[in-house]
């Protein structure tokens, strides 16, 4: 059997990075996205559980609106809540990653300096502006 769930969508509302009482870092968020057939648009809306390193990850640089992906597999919870009975299918997240824009993604920082848009030659090439290449990170 697969049980194997790639998801991208966007964060609902910033994560809430909680602890165990034997202090393991655990999260949960909903991740919605949308599917569009001609003018009908379904809304989808999945609730993610994170754990450990991945849960410290996804708290500390995701907020609400962000888009992520999330490589997970579903489960279905199960609890009695005054004699009823009650289950929801959640995705446990393996995995998170960055998408969309940087800048959706980025932690605005005060001591990076702007970079000026490089000029493009006739064969279509980017001409690097002069003291870039102090910014690379592998010189």
């Amino acid at each position: 059997m697969v049980n194997k769930l790639i998801l991208q969508g966007r964060m609902v509302a910033d994560p809430d990075l909680k602890h165990t009482q034997s202090d393991v870092a655990n999260t949960e968020f909903t991740v919605t996205w949308s599917e569009k057939y001609k003018d009908v648009e379904t809304k989808c809306f999945l609730r993610c559980k994170a754990w450990r390193s991945q849960a410290e990850f996804i708290s500390k640089y995701f907020r609400k609106g962000q888009e992520i992906v999330i490589e997970g597999r579903m489960i279905t919870e199960q609890w009695e809540s005054d004699g009823e009975k009650k289950s929801r299918t959640i995705c446990v997240v393996d995995k998170a990653n960055f998408c969309g824009s940087k800048s959706d993604n980025s932690n605005s920082s005060s001591n990076q300096k702007p970079v000026s848009k490089p000029e493009t030659d006739p064969d279509g090439f980017m001409n690097i502006p002069d003291g870039i290449d102090e910014e690379l990170p592998f010189n």
